[in-house]
C-alpha cells in the first residue's frame, strides 16, 4: 500500500489556514485523489477541551502563563489521542489543520518564554519519537502579515470555546509577530517547511492565488 502524503497547513491566528485547508482539499479530490482531514485543537475531546479552558482562560489560568513543556504536552496528547488506530496508506492525503509544528512555534515565543531556548527539538522528540505521530512531508507556511491577520480573526464570530472573543493568544499583536519571525526562521533551518505569501502592501492577496501558489509548491517539491 502507498504510504499516505502528509502536508500541514501553518500560520499565526488569522492568516486564512481553514480557507486554504478546504481549498487544498477540493483541488487534490478534483485530480482523483482521496484526502482525510485533521485539524487541531480538537475541542471536543479531553485533552482539546482543556486546551480551550486554558485558551479562554475560563479557569482563571491562562496558556501564556504555563510554562513551555507543561502548554506544549497538552497540545500533544490531544493529537496522540486521536491518531491511535491511524492507518498509514489509508488515503492519498492527510492534511492537517496545525500540527506539530505551530506547537513548537506558540511555546517558544510568549511572553513568559523571552529569553528561553526554543523547544522544536523537544517538540518534535515528543509528538514524533515518543508518540510516534506521522512526520508531514511538507509544512505549508501561510505567511500574513499580523495586522491583516487580526483584522481575519475580528471577522470569525463564535466559536465554542471562546464565544465571540479572541483567545489569549489571538489578543496578542506581540505573540503575533513573534509567532510570524518563529515560523520564518524554522523555514530557513528546515527543508519541509514552505512558505507561502499571502499578503502584499498590507492587503491579504485573493484566495485563489494563494491556493495557486500552493499548488505550484507541492509540484515543485513531487507532492503532486
Amino acid at each position: 500500500m502507498a504510504k499516505t502524503k502528509v502536508i500541514t497547513i501553518e500560520g499565526i491566528d488569522g492568516s486564512g489556514k481553514t480557507v486554504q485547508f478546504k481549498a487544498l482539499k477540493k483541488l487534490l479530490n478534483s485530480r482523483g485523489f482521496s484526502v482525510e482531514l485533521r485539524s487541531y485543537p480538537i475541542y471536543e475531546s479531553f485533552f482539546g477541551a482543556e486546551i480551550g479552558r486554558y485558551l479562554s482562560g475560563q479557569n482563571g489560568v491562562q496558556a501564556v502563563d504555563i510554562d513551555q513543556k507543561s502548554m506544549a504536552l497538552w497540545f500533544a496528547l490531544d493529537r496522540a489521542e486521536s491518531f491511535k488506530g491511524y492507518e498509514d496508506g489509508k488515503t492519498d492525503y492527510l492534511l492537517i489543520n496545525r500540527y506539530v509544528l505551530s506547537n513548537a512555534v506558540y511555546q517558544s515565543i510568549r511572553d513568559c518564554d523571552l529569553g528561553k531556548p526554543d523547544i522544536i527539538d523537544w517538540v518534535s522528540e515528543l509528538e514524533y519519537g515518543h508518540f510516534g505521530l506521522p512526520r508531514p512531508d511538507l509544512n505549508l507556511f501561510f505567511d500574513v502579515e499580523p495586522k491583516c491577520a487580526s483584522d481575519n480573526v475580528d471577522k470569525k464570530g463564535f466559536r465554542e470555546y471562546v464565544g465571540k472573543s479572541k483567545d489569549v493568544y489571538e489578543k496578542s499583536t506581540g505573540i503575533q509577530q513573534r509567532a510570524r519571525e518563529k515560523y520564518l526562521e524554522y523555514a530557513e533551518r528546515f527543508d519541509d517547511i514552505a512558505v507561502i505569501k499571502c499578503t502584499e502592501n498590507g492587503s491579504m492577496l485573493p484566495s485563489a492565488e494563494i491556493t495557486a501558489e500552493v499548488e505550484r509548491e507541492l509540484v515543485r517539491r513531487g507532492l503532486l
